[in-house]
């Protein structure tokens, strides 16, 4: 029987819960900026999991280094502008001076247990598989000699240390370089005293150094940071003067663009300038090496204008995230999770044909990105393909979806690309090809002002016969077969008219000036997908309190907004049954009796990275299963173009249902289930029960 479809038209909806204040009680709201720590705290985990291959391992600690940079960039800065600014809690009732000081005393506790990690667990694992990473007091004699030497032909002839006094003031650093700040005693050649002097390593200097298998052992790989060769040798930049301690440190500072689009006359000149001193925007993070003189910290405290709780004392190297090279430099793959085959559910075949007969469901990384790249690519050359239109947010660097864009527009197509300039950390890299492609003659837009264009979606419109037909793809993840390797996401392809009418209003939207526009089966943001989640929440509400059964499960990387968390405590009054797989931070505190008893929320951490957005809601027997680029976020339902869109074959829709949730939530080895406390618990086997892996099980599916 075909599901009740709500209208996706845009329609005024009572905030849920308005009548009931007890659902805004803060003590019901989980904080977003802990929950997000908290789940660098799964990914660490992963790192210390015997069971995972040691140079995954090394790979998972490294990435929650990565992600903690990336918090202190964006999420912490955010808190701080916040606290300065004098602005009100959140939901979660926390003021952002308080919430400043519980982020530091669990990013204190994160920090401690990475390099705990790193100095007694994971170094020894790696140097039983025969992989040394060696700090520099266990160098011997042979290797110290040679790295001397590396370090006096590679290094010293493209580093300028700074003698800190009257004339040179504290230099500009930039953000998250690698630094060394050296105490020195003696007389100059000029007759200066010696006192502190910063060196600064330029980004052009490899972080991890290789010795040579001579100097490794027999049948192993050794591997020195840069940061510990810089502590080791100071005493080369500074001849005649004696070195009396060299500390590393580095410095995170806001990286979050602010480019007032209503002011600018060229989006891309003005993000183009910005990028230019993102790299020294107010600090927010100081790491030093933990033994550090405390007069030097504050003075380094004093010169980033940073308060006591941004400080963080690091027992090892201060870019420990570098060591992932390693990852890559070790070629040993029996140190690495075995390496798989996806399935190119395409093949070799015309994917015009493949489409016309059924949709095509792609479900990465089991299934292969070839099947995007097969869609644009035949698109590009088949003379009976009159327009590309496409959305770009990130890509990879040498992007094969680009360059058929590229293409295209050489052998006379219309193409036209949506390119985000303001996608995090990617905004450098899609000037770039953004501008590439405009060479070309493709037509670029970039997006609505005031409202990131965060949605996935291809329109191919070919000539067949009389008729222009329309094919699409429509995904969770971005055009990037880099991700797509590494990261889980479903995309459809289909040439389904309705769905097909919806992608090119959207376009016409996004490139032009159009009016409100009604769509028949895409829900989007910031217009109609906030209020149809509301709409199928409220209509399981209603089933249950009719003593029929609600069901929702939804999986999401984060859920955040209010008007949706109180809808699914209502609903959850109401009797709904409500499992959500949140991968990341989650406000929605489950298991609050009187309040969100039915409601259960997990984490899956695994080999890759969950990222595909799947809700589905029971509707009385006759289920809507949507796959989404949104996220149950205030920004991703409120402030961005996004798409949300149905799988319309049953037997796909099964699939997804199947593969996705069924599977997240049958998990008993990579899921993490989060208490009313706020705290996440392991999932394992209970007795009698099978183990079983979500990931894992796809993969041996293949």
């Amino acid at each position: 029987m075909e599901p009740e479809h709500l209208p996706s038209e845009p329609a005024p909806v009572a905030p849920a819960g308005d009548g009931d204040d007890a659902l805004r009680d803060p003590a019901l709201y989980l904080n977003r900026e802990l929950g997000q720590l908290d789940f660098n705290f799964r990914v660490l985990s992963q790192a210390r999991d015997p069971s995972v291959p040691v140079l995954e391992r090394l790979r998972f600690l490294c990435i929650s280094c990565t992600n903690l940079d990336e918090f202190f960039e964006i999420r912490a800065a955010m808190v701080r502008h916040a606290q300065a600014l004098g602005l009100p809690p959140q939901s979660d009732g926390i003021a952002p001076a308080q919430l400043m000081e519980l982020i530091h005393q669990r990013a204190v506790e994160l920090v401690e247990a990475q390099y705990r990690c790193w100095n007694t667990e994971l170094r020894p694992a790696l140097a039983e598989a025969g992989v040394d990473i060696l700090p520099r007091r266990t160098w011997n004699p042979r290797q110290r000699r040679w790295l001397r030497a590396w370090f006096r032909k590679n290094v010293v002839p493209v580093l300028s240390p700074l003698g800190l006094d009257p004339s040179h003031p504290f230099p500009r650093i930039l953000n998250k370089s690698l630094n060394v700040v050296v105490v020195l005693d003696g007389i100059d050649a000029f007759g200066r005293p010696g006192h502190l002097a910063v060196v600064r390593a330029p980004r052009s200097l490899s972080r991890i150094i290789e010795l040579p298998p001579g100097l490794a052992g027999k049948g192993r790989q050794a591997f020195v940071l840069l940061s510990s060769m810089l502590s080791a040798f100071a005493d080369e930049l500074f001849p005649g003067m004696e070195v009396r301690g060299a500390y590393q440190f580095r410095v995170t500072r806001n990286s979050e663009l602010v480019v007032d689009e209503d002011e600018v006359e060229n989006l891309a000149s003005a993000v183009r300038t910005e990028l230019a001193g993102r790299g020294y925007r107010p600090a927010v993070r100081l790491e030093i090496s933990h033994d550090c003189p405390r007069p030097i910290v504050r003075t380094l405290l004093q010169n980033f204008e940073l308060p006591e709780n941004a400080v963080y004392y690091i027992d090892g190297p201060v870019n420990l995230n570098r060591a992932i090279v390693v990852h890559e430099l070790v070629q040993r793959p029996d140190l690495k999770y075995p390496a798989f085959a996806p399935r190119n559910r395409l093949g070799d075949r015309n994917v015009f044909e493949v489409v016309s007969a059924g949709d095509v469901l792609l479900h990465h990384p089991f299934d292969s990105f070839s099947g995007v790249l097969e869609l644009v690519t035949q698109a590009a050359s088949d003379p009976d393909v009159l327009a590309i239109k496409q959305t770009l947010y990130r890509t990879a660097k040498n992007s094969a979806i680009v360059d058929a864009l590229v293409q295209a527009a050489r052998n006379g197509k219309d193409v036209t690309a949506v390119v985000e300039l303001r996608a995090r950390f990617d905004e450098e890299a899609n000037l770039a090809f953004a501008e590439r492609l405009q060479e070309a003659g493709v037509q670029v837009v970039y997006g609505v002002v005031g409202y990131k264009t965060h949605a996935k979606m291809m329109l191919v419109v070919r000539r067949e016969g009389r008729r222009l037909r329309r094919y699409v793809h429509l995904g969770t993840g971005n055009y990037h077969s880099g991700t797509a390797n590494a990261y889980t996401d479903l995309g459809l392809i289909t040439a389904d008219p309705e769905i097909g009418n919806d992608v090119h209003l959207l376009f016409q939207q996004l490139s032009g000036l159009a009016p409100s526009i009604r769509l028949r089966r895409i829900l989007q943001s910031p217009f109609t997908l906030h209020s149809g989640i509301l709409q199928r929440i409220e209509r399981e509400t209603r089933l249950a309190r009719s003593g029929r059964p609600g069901r929702i499960i939804a999986k999401m990387n984060a859920l955040n907004e209010p008007q949706v968390v109180r809808a699914l405590y209502e609903a959850s009054q109401a009797g709904v049954s409500i499992d959500l797989v949140v991968r990341g931070a989650c406000t929605l505190r489950p298991g609050v009796p009187g309040v969100s008893d039915n409601i259960r929320v997990r984490s899956i951490v695994g080999r890759f990275l969950e990222h595909s957005r799947v809700y589905w809601f029971g509707n009385d027997g006759r289920p809507e299963l949507f796959c989404a680029s949104a996220d149950w976020l205030e920004r991703n339902l409120l402030r961005r173009v996004e798409t949300c869109f149905p799988i319309l074959d049953p037997a796909l829709a099964e699939r997804v249902y199947r593969e996705v949730l069924q599977n997240c939530l049958a998990d008993n080895l990579n899921a993490w289930e989060l208490g009313a406390d706020g705290s996440y618990r392991k999932r394992e086997p209970a007795p009698g029960e099978p183990p079983h892996s979500a990931q894992q099980a796809l993969l041996d599916a293949l």
